[in-house]
């Protein structure tokens, strides 16, 4: 069991875009080990951990990037309410990926590292 209260201490020492790039990592994470049947608990994980990250960020950031994060909290909920069946079927599993994809590109854009 992770100890979240170390991990939120820690997470919030860094500023907003880099907190938002950490988010975006998790994100093309899952992106990456949906491909492998082996990592189911690794990603289910890191939908745990991606919520957090949210629900930690989400007050401080400008209001379009806090929707954004909102948006994509509601998306992580619902892969998690499904995720047995997500996982069983491959091409369930393919278009999280890929949808997760599109939202670590999309969170690393809001979070201004790019520029």
């Amino acid at each position: 069991m992770k100890d979240w209260t170390i991990i939120r201490e820690r997470y919030l020492q860094d500023e907003l875009p880099v907190r938002l790039g950490g988010l975006a990592a998790n994100l093309s994470r899952i992106k990456s080990f949906a491909t492998h049947d082996a990592n189911r608990e690794v990603i289910e994980s890191l939908l745990d951990e991606s919520k957090f990250f949210i629900e930690w960020t989400a007050a401080e950031a400008e209001i379009d990037v806090a929707a954004a994060l909102v948006e994509l909290q509601i998306q992580l909920a619902r892969w998690q309410r499904n995720w047995a069946s997500i996982w069983a079927n491959p091409a369930q599993r393919r278009e999280v990926a890929e949808q997760s994809g599109n939202w670590s590109n999309r969170i690393l854009k809001l979070s201004g590292l790019l520029s």
